[in-house]
């Protein structure tokens, strides 16, 4: 997330666990080695953490000190987006002919 105050709200509402436990409060201490796994909206994002932070600093300073471990999405069966079934990105415009004839047959509408 962007802010702090975003990371302790999700937090608070028990959406996120270090090392398979939800984490109680945001100032939770995490060592070198602990897994971080957060969920937001529809996605789930699991990290390790590598080393402590000495400073705050900008993202791609943050970003060495944990490695990302989040399994790659699976892709329903006849789908060849990296999108779930029926999801298209915002903007794509309407579905082609051959979107709607695979989204049917994973509705069960053939």
């Amino acid at each position: 997330v962007k802010s702090r105050t975003l990371a302790a709200s999700l937090i608070t509402a028990g959406k996120v666990r270090v090392n398979a436990v939800k984490a109680d409060k945001p100032s939770q201490t995490v060592k070198p080695g602990d897994v971080v796994t957060s969920s937001i909206k529809k996605s789930v994002r699991v990290l390790r953490v590598k080393a402590p932070g000495e400073r705050r600093g900008p993202a791609s300073e943050a970003a060495t000190l944990y490695e990302d471990l989040t399994p790659a999405p699976v892709l329903p069966v006849g789908a060849d987006s990296p999108y779930g079934a029926g999801e298209r990105p915002a903007g794509a415009g309407r579905p082609t002919k051959r979107d709607r004839r695979i989204l049917d047959r994973l509705q069960g509408r053939e």
